[in-house]
């Protein structure tokens, strides 16, 4: 009996390591779940931050496009400055060139005023010294015919005297 004594009692220290052997089992087990949890938040995580990497990914090709489409409408707008520039240059160009063009004119137009101002004054003088003439030559006729008349009034009004007189 010695014999299963000593088979019972290794049974039972077989029995206490396969106990021993079942915790470390379980506690094993209970470390892998632990693990596949935090494998499953990390998997989340995981897309979690792909998501996030695809977002910032658009985000980011979305502001390049931006970038691109600002610089190329900064270029534009840069040539575009350009050309206004240049057009204002040669607006300015043309405006001095049209205000000495209208100086030279304005000059000439008065001097042309000038002449015939001259001119007609010339000729208002003549006419009117001609007319002067000619009214004075009128006066002188109205005052001989004038005069006439008076001798005439006179020589009647003496006939008429004498008429009444030798009457009387």
């Amino acid at each position: 009996m010695e014999d299963s004594g000593a088979i019972l009692c290794q049974i039972s220290i077989f029995k206490d390591m396969l106990d021993q052997v079942n915790r470390e089992i379980e506690a094993n087990i209970q470390v892998s779940r632990e693990i596949e949890s935090e494998i499953g938040a990390c998997s989340d995580m995981g897309s979690t931050l792909s998501v996030k990497e695809a977002e910032l990914t658009r985000s980011f090709l979305a502001s390049q496009f931006e970038i691109s489409g600002l610089i190329s409408v900064t270029a534009d707008s840069r040539n575009s400055l350009k050309l206004l520039e240049d057009e204002i240059h040669r607006l300015r160009s043309d405006h001095s060139e049209l205000i000495t063009r209208l100086t030279e004119k304005r000059a000439g137009f008065v001097n042309m005023c000038f002449r015939f101002q001259k001119e007609i004054e010339d000729s208002e003088s003549r006419n009117l010294l001609s007319e002067r003439e000619f009214l004075e030559n009128e006066v002188w006729i109205m005052e001989m015919k004038n005069i006439d008349v008076k001798n005439s009034i006179l020589a009647y009004m003496e006939d008429e005297m004498m008429n009444l007189l030798s009457e009387l």
